[in-house]
């Protein structure tokens, strides 16, 4: 029988999000409001498609604090969970401290951090003034809502949906760039951009928390145009290898996993009365596969070039003074395996790692990138990113993961209302057809590339 010594506690943190002038509560960590918590005005505005509801400047602020309390408590070095309470003032707490509500909410945080979450909402000090009405030429039978991004795999389901479901479909700009914000504003469509911004010590990186963020947008701007569905547009790989594929003691990603939307679904519906699905209409296909399908057949085609993809900071990647893509972590090599396998080409520059053939890692590198700039953090991204999808090319021929799909493909199916024989078949083909792509593209970079050496000595 353990110890007290030996039973593992959490770290825990308690956060008091507060209105301007109010006082936080002993030993608790202040979220102030208009200082931590920064709502632009015209950007909330682009969510007054009808009359104001409190409920709408709510639910941001909770998102708000939720990413707020992630950022801020670090995880531990040789663990995962953290505790969390947060005390947040609501408009209406009767409606949000029910216990539909509070349920689904804890249900869907805890399952997408691997967190515990406790959430309390008390009444506000004085409401919120209320942002300037807008009138959007919104079309009267909206079907559903799209999040929108700088990202290939939005661009592309956008221009493939769009031969449907035209003004029938509204775009959901998840994107955080003024100048685009500011164009679509003067175009007086709604949803230009997520209207506040979060301001802490950046503790923590993992940032699962977005996921919630970016689904609760998507299900508000839905809600308010009176659509039922929410399209995601990630391909399979994107949707569903961060939760197949783990490192260390990391919890499984599900920021873009049916399992998490289906949680979110439930708690949208109990807190706005509204009945939601989030659907992935390309849930079963490549992101090649994907970007193949747009080039062919949209117009405006070649607009995928102009996509961003990279998850690096602009400061760490540029070369000469502009911005490129790394080219190296994950979500790039996906992105240049993609564009191989849909028979598409780019310039060499869109990337600071110009040359994967390279026979090393700082030779692949633009020659003007500085040398200081080649650091470890670096390095290790790319080796992860280049085992993260060498991984998933082997995972149907590892008898020790077959385990671990049969219970994938239950999970699966069961969020998607599919038999689990079904989930399977279709997750094997995806898995199969990554595979090809994968080994194609790893083939054109020659026996002598760094990348290839890497996944080869991952193999032995």
């Amino acid at each position: 029988m353990k110890s007290e010594v030996d039973v593992y506690v959490p770290p825990e943190l308690k956060v008091h999000v507060l209105d301007p002038h109010a006082h936080a509560r002993s030993r608790w960590t202040p979220c102030r409001i208009g200082h931590h918590v920064e709502f632009t005005t015209d950007k909330l505005e682009s969510y007054c498609v009808a009359s104001w509801e409190p409920v709408i400047y709510d639910a941001l602020l909770v998102a708000a604090a939720v990413e707020f309390a992630d950022r801020t408590l670090k995880r531990p070095a040789l663990s995962w969970q953290r505790d969390f309470r947060l005390l947040v003032p609501v408009h209406e707490p009767a409606r949000w401290n029910e216990k539909p509500v509070l349920d689904a909410l804890h249900n869907s945080l805890d399952f997408l951090t691997g967190d515990r979450w406790h959430i309390e909402f008390i009444e506000r000090i004085a409401p919120f003034g209320e942002p300037k009405q807008q009138h959007f030429n919104l079309p009267s039978s909206v079907e559903a809502v799209i999040p929108y991004s700088d990202g290939m795999d939005s661009r592309c389901v956008a221009g493939l949906l769009d031969r449907t479901l035209g003004d029938r479909l509204i775009r959901v700009r998840l994107g955080s760039r003024i100048g685009d914000a500011r164009t679509l504003s003067k175009e007086r469509q709604p949803f230009t951009s997520i209207p506040y911004r979060v301001h802490s010590g950046e503790r923590e990186s993992s940032a699962r928390s977005r996921g919630f963020k970016f689904a609760l947008i998507s299900g508000l701007a839905a809600y308010l145009t009176k659509a039922h569905r929410v399209l995601v547009p990630e391909s399979g790989q994107g949707a569903l290898a961060p939760a197949l594929i783990t490192v260390g003691q990391g919890y499984p990603d599900y920021r873009s996993h049916p399992q998490f939307t289906g949680r979110m679904a439930k708690f949208l519906e109990a807190l706005l009365r509204h009945k939601l699905a989030f659907d992935f209409t390309q849930l079963w296909q490549t992101k090649a596969e994907t970007l193949r399908d747009f080039t062919s057949s949209c117009k405006g085609g070649d607009s995928w070039s102009r996509t961003w993809s990279c998850w690096q900071q602009t400061r760490q990647v540029s070369v000469d003074g502009k911005k490129r893509q790394c080219g190296i972590c994950a979500a790039c090599l996906l992105r240049r395996m993609s564009v191989h396998a849909a028979g598409l080409k780019e310039t060499p520059e869109t990337y600071v790692w110009e040359n994967l053939g390279a026979a090393s890692f700082e030779l692949g590198a633009a020659p003007s990138f500085p040398k200081r700039k080649i650091t470890k953090a670096l390095r290790e991204y790319a080796i992860a990113g280049t085992l993260h999808l060498d991984h998933l090319a082997q995972l149907r021929h590892s008898a020790t993961n077959a385990g671990q799909l049969d219970l994938f493909s239950f999970q699966l199916g069961d969020s998607l209302g599919i038999k689990e024989t079904e989930a399977r078949g279709k997750l094997d083909r995806l898995l199969t057809q990554h595979e090809t792509e994968w080994k194609a593209f790893m083939g054109s970079l020659g026996n002598n590339s760094f990348l290839v050496n890497w996944a080869a000595g991952a193999q032995k």
